[in-house]
Formats: structure tokens, C-alpha cells, sequence
């Protein structure tokens, strides 16, 4: 284990998040605007997981009014308030990038049991 890494999980631990691809989550973001701050929640399906440890990130993807929105969220980010697991889906890649090109009921994926 290298110091720096060493160094930094003493100072913050890792939180469990146990997100996988195919997932469905929903994520709430706080967000400030001015002087008030909300909470806003993303739910989508993650396409995909990158990075290790304190760079991890998801790439979460919802339609919204018929237009395919994709967010990159950095896990260990402090504007993150949290992430509730929705369902798991049964996938057999590891990035999920041909959801983008499909619409409707040919984009479901198959709910794991």
C-alpha cells in the first residue's frame, strides 16, 4: 500500500457503496444556488463504474421528457447527500454503452432476483 494512500484512509474512510453496473440508484446531489442549498435526486441506470478507492465515479443515465441525460458522479464528493439502491439488473458487460442508442422497451434490462 503506497503512503499517500495509506495517509488518506486514515483521514477519511472508504464509505460501502456496493454500486454495480446495471443498477438502478437514485442520487441525491445537494446543490446551492445563492445562499439556499436543495436537494436534488438523479435516478437512472449506471452505465458505468471507474476508478478505484477515493477516484471512484459512476456514470448514471435517466430520460428526461424523451432525451437520454448522462451524469458523472464522483462518489467521495461532499455534494453527494446519498445513494439508495433501487434494483439490480442482470448484465453481462462491464460499460453499457448501447443503452444510448436504444429507446423505449428495448432499453430495459433484466431485473436480477
Amino acid at each position: 500500500m503506497d503512503k499517500i494512500r495509506a495517509i488518506t484512509l486514515k483521514k477519511h474512510p472508504l464509505p460501502k457503496f456496493d454500486i454495480q453496473v446495471g443498477d438502478k440508484t437514485k442520487v441525491s446531489i445537494r446543490v446551492k444556488e445563492g445562499n439556499k442549498e436543495r436537494i436534488q435526486v438523479f435516478e437512472g441506470v449506471v452505465l458505468k463504474v471507474q476508478g478505484k478507492d477515493f477516484s471512484r465515479s459512476v456514470t448514471v443515465r435517466k430520460i428526461s421528457s424523451g432525451i437520454g441525460v448522462e451524469k458523472t458522479i464522483p462518489l467521495l464528493s461532499p455534494n453527494i447527500a446519498k445513494i439508495e439502491l433501487l434494483s439490480r439488473a442482470k448484465v453481462r458487460r462491464a460499460r453499457l454503452f448501447y443503452l444510448r442508442k436504444l429507446k423505449g422497451r428495448s432499453a430495459r434490462l433484466d431485473i436480477k432476483k
